[in-house]
């Protein structure tokens, strides 16, 4: 999907599932969600505007967050995440697996650049919700989505996340984020090692070639006995 066809996409999507009543989409894991997110904010809603796009042929909502904390990227005080989908002078238009969001709402997004603006990385699945537990602890909560995710790893529906409180998953984006970077750190190594490997054999080939003719010659002797 180009950046450009962000809304054309999507809502041409939702008219053809509304016949199948559902759509599908590919099941994310946590993992990677979190390393292809350009930042995964934290932040309260706190406006919606819904216009049309640029040539008036798809509604887009924009809505503005204060941004609490960024769990990964920049920090800023405000981030306005457009969307498909809204309503403006009585024409409504929605599509399945987009979240919606409300003023006074708090949320954890994990975002990703357009044109059109930032919007939320596999929409549904990129989104959280806050919710404040008995004793006022914050827990974060994994929004519902009407499409259908499926495991294409097992062809199978996918088991959603659970709610946890948000510590435990700050500290699960960090740990995920770690966990990648040392396993790009241990590929660059291995190709470091391959590339010092092919370079040695390369640096002294003749005298590996010598090394073999000597071999292959000693062998051809020994036969002849």
């Amino acid at each position: 999907m180009t950046p450009k066809t962000l809304a054309f996409s999507l809502v041409l999507a939702t008219a053809f599932a509304g016949n199948a009543h559902a759509t599908l989409a590919q099941a994310k894991s946590f993992d990677d969600k979190v390393e292809n997110a350009a930042s995964i904010v934290l932040g309260k809603c706190v406006a919606t505007k819904s216009q049309w796009d640029p040539d008036h042929r798809w509604i887009l909502t924009y809505s503005t967050f204060q941004v609490e904390q960024a769990l990964k990227g920049d920090a800023p005080r405000e981030i306005t995440i457009v969307t498909p989908g809204g309503a403006v002078d009585g024409m409504h238009q929605e599509t399945i697996g987009v979240p919606s969001f409300n003023p006074g709402e708090e949320n954890v997004i994990f975002t990703k650049a357009t044109n059109l603006g930032p919007t939320v990385l596999y929409f549904d699945q990129g989104t959280y919700d806050i919710e404040t537990a008995d004793r006022g602890e914050r827990v974060v909560t994994p929004r519902p989505t009407g499409a259908v995710l499926v495991d294409t790893q097992r062809g199978a529906a996918y088991e959603p996340e659970h709610a946890r409180p948000l510590r435990d998953f700050t500290h699960a984006v960090h740990d995920s984020m770690a966990r990648t970077k040392a396993e790009k750190m241990e590929l660059i190594r291995a190709r470091q090692q391959e590339q010092s490997i092919a370079g040695i054999l390369l640096k002294y080939k003749f005298l590996i070639a010598l090394a073999f003719a000597g071999i292959a010659l000693a062998t051809w002797q020994l036969l002849r006995k």
